[in-house]
């Protein structure tokens, strides 16, 4: 990991905010050169702290409102199993996040879907056919209280 100082956390909040603004533009704000601002970002680029650059899509807008959260518990602990479960999790479109989590189940993951009718497809042609599943417990999400992707730095 690299040492960030003042001026690499300014431009990290500022991508957060903004990853498609301008080099000319993040200069400006930090009071850099042009050049100096873009070595800058790309030596945080060439670390592991950036993961990437992404569009945001509003699930609602893509007909996609509805977030499910499933607690999911497997028949087995062993590590062939948590790998193949894994692969099929990753291999289901409507499933947003996966997390291997402690306490009373194995995972949580969040679907989207568009209602109750096509969660419960998603439960039939994915959910319940994923290997080594011992129990599915599934939450509606009633509305979004708050959603973040911005890290504090």
């Amino acid at each position: 990991m690299i040492s960030l100082d003042k001026t690499d956390r300014k431009i990290l909040r500022l991508l957060q905010v903004d990853g498609r603004m301008t080099n000319a533009d993040l200069a400006e704000k930090i009071n850099l050169s042009p050049s100096a601002c873009l070595r800058r970002v790309q030596r945080i680029e060439n670390s592991d702290i950036v993961d990437g650059y992404v569009m945001l899509v509003n699930q609602e807008a893509m007909g996609k409102p509805t977030s499910i959260f499933v607690d999911i518990s497997l028949n087995s602990q062993s590590e062939e199993s948590f790998d193949t479960f894994e692969q099929a999790v990753k291999d289901c479109p409507e499933i947003m996040e996966c997390f291997l989590m402690s306490g009373d189940s194995d995972y949580l993951i969040r679907v989207v879907a568009t209602d109750a009718q096509d969660f419960e497809r998603i439960h039939k042609k994915h959910l319940s056919r994923f290997p080594g599943v011992a129990r599915i417990r599934s939450n509606f999400a009633l509305r979004t209280v708050c959603k973040k992707t911005m890290l504090e730095i």
